[in-house]
């Protein structure tokens, strides 16, 4: 499946297309992230052996956001054991996630520079009853290094942001420009 981010929200992806997708093969509906998901589920359930789904993309492509309708099929389809749903806990975990790992670049402002492994875990009678993610920091040299017009990680720009909050006074932060590994990418002169 090759997804497209068409940069609007668009109605296909509503809990009615889930259930239009459940059940059916994916040979006889429209390419679609829910085909793939319900493809490995059956697969899962059919074959009792553990399936994958890669999602790979460029820069802004909606990685992130299949992902996030992959697993709400598998909150769906699955049905989650617990009364707070595995997407949610795992998806509260993305602002955390991302201010840590994404930086604006010259393509993207909020470009993930990590890889993500989510492992989905199912009971024996296939309802979602945990999952965990492993992340991967794929650009360590941007800590140290910003490309004309990019910015470091959001994570040292929030922190500076937050420097006059009483919990951060003691850390002495100042505005992020006056850092030199959050003004790089800034065209500012250094000496």
């Amino acid at each position: 499946l090759v997804a497209i981010n068409p940069y609007d929200q668009l109605p296909i992806y509503g809990e009615e297309v889930i259930d239009a997708y459940s059940g059916q093969d994916m040979t006889d509906m429209e390419p679609h992230i829910f085909s793939v998901a319900e493809e490995a589920y059956r697969t899962m359930t059919r074959e009792e052996k553990n399936q994958s789904i890669i999602i790979s993309g460029e820069s802004g492509s909606g990685k992130t956001v299949s992902a996030k309708f992959t697993m709400r099929y598998f909150a769906v389809v699955g049905g989650a054991a617990q009364k707070t749903s595995v997407e949610e806990r795992v998806l509260a975990s993305n602002p955390i996630m991302e201010s840590i790992g994404n930086a604006k670049t010259t393509r993207n402002d909020n470009s993930s520079r990590f890889g993500k492994y989510i492992e989905i875990a199912f009971s024996q009678h296939y309802h979602i009853i945990g999952a965990s993610m492993r992340t991967y920091l794929l650009e360590k040299s941007r800590v140290v290094f910003q490309a004309e017009d990019e910015r470091n990680y959001h994570i040292f720009y929030q922190l500076c942001a937050s420097g006059s909050l009483p919990e951060f006074k003691e850390l002495s932060l100042t505005s992020a420009e006056d850092f030199l590994y959050t003004s790089l990418g800034e065209n500012i002169f250094i000496e």
